[in-house]
């Protein structure tokens, strides 16, 4: 399943903040590549995360994926 979501990235320090809001999840990396890269896998394993969990749907609803 691919899911669509805003990527934010900005400068904290000396490292490179990627966070995707509507997942309200987060990381870091030397470069806005690295960080965005790190994004991906992040977002990827808190979704597989809510999928064992049983609340997957919960959070594509409030991420506006799916039609309540």
């Amino acid at each position: 399943m691919r899911i669509a979501y805003s990527v934010l990235i900005f400068r904290e320090g000396d490292a490179y903040v990627a966070y995707a809001p509507q997942l309200d999840v987060s990381s870091c990396g030397d470069s806005a590549e690295e960080a965005e890269r790190m994004l991906q896998e992040a977002a990827a394993l808190f979704l597989e995360e809510a999928q064992r969990m049983g609340t997957l749907e919960d959070i594509l609803l409030e991420a506006g994926h799916l039609a309540g």
